[in-house]
């Protein structure tokens, strides 16, 4: 049993955790950042918009009709893959390393302790990211109903069953291009250097959902303009509260200096040293 000072500590990280999250916005540009955000989520949705409906007029039948049929057995190297973008996996992957810094945390003190709850608040971003992307993603699933890839026996894209909330009218948007462009768009904000590699993880996981015939190519297109408009508007929400991130002259968001990897690692065996 965990002795009384030890849960009185992680009792207190835990709330104050919470705390910083629904605290009321303090930063001074956070004016310019809502207008800088909102002028770049606009432009970019209506762009997006309009490769989606060009999408479902001109490319979705005859993707998906160049695909070859399901459960052919040399997919099942992409129905492993494709499994990274799921998700159920994503979250609780996201909630069980939170788990292990919110458990080790009480174990350090000062600098040390900081600097592991800077990983934390970044990780929250990330989780947060994903979580909301999921939940507003699964909500249009529902309402427009849209059916997979020849549901109905034929090559049809404007197959709908509104309100269906049957998981074969879940094709629009892709489930797993929001969570992978929602996690690819989150870390890359925190971590500018891995832009390039997040870019190409949500890429493959899109390609791999196009090649099982799970959705159509307006609704992987969808699914990541969804991820990408919920990482932008939480990473707002962040910076307004002057964590994880920064509010620069003229709205331009930009990551907070964190900590690096040798000294994530040093406090990382101090917290689980006997």
């Amino acid at each position: 049993m965990a002795a009384p000072g030890y849960a009185s500590q992680l009792g207190t990280i835990l709330s104050q955790a919470l705390a910083q999250l629904v605290r009321a916005p303090s930063h001074s540009r956070r004016a310019e950042a809502a207008r800088h955000w909102a002028k770049r989520s606009l432009a970019f949705g209506a762009l997006t918009a309009v490769v989606i409906i060009t999408l479902m007029f001109l490319l979705d039948v005859h993707e998906i009709q160049l695909m070859p049929p399901r459960g052919t057995a040399s997919l099942w190297p992409l129905r492993i893959v494709t499994d990274f973008g799921k998700s159920e996996y994503v979250l609780w992957a996201l909630f069980g390393l939170l788990v292990v810094i919110w458990l080790l945390a009480p174990r350090l003190r000062g600098m040390s302790q900081a600097i592991w709850l800077s990983l934390g608040t970044r990780i929250q971003y990330i989780f947060l990211t994903v979580l909301l992307a999921v939940m507003v993603g699964e909500v249009l699933k529902g309402i427009i109903g849209r059916g997979r890839p020849f549901v109905g026996g034929g090559a049809n894209a404007f197959h709908y069953k509104h309100f269906a909330w049957s998981e074969i009218y879940a094709s629009f948007p892709s489930g797993h291009a929001t969570t992978s462009f929602a996690l690819a768009f989150a870390v890359a904000a925190l971590w500018p250097r891995l832009r390039m590699l997040m870019i190409a993880y949500a890429m493959i996981i899109c390609c791999s959902r196009l090649v099982l015939l799970a959705h159509h190519p307006s609704d992987v297109v969808a699914g990541g303009l969804l991820g990408w408009v919920v990482a932008m508007a939480v990473r707002y929400w962040f910076a307004a509260r002057h964590l994880a991130f920064i509010v620069r002259p003229g709205g331009q968001i930009e990551p907070l200096p964190g900590p690096s990897g040798a000294h994530l690692k040093r406090v990382a065996r101090e917290a689980v040293a006997p």
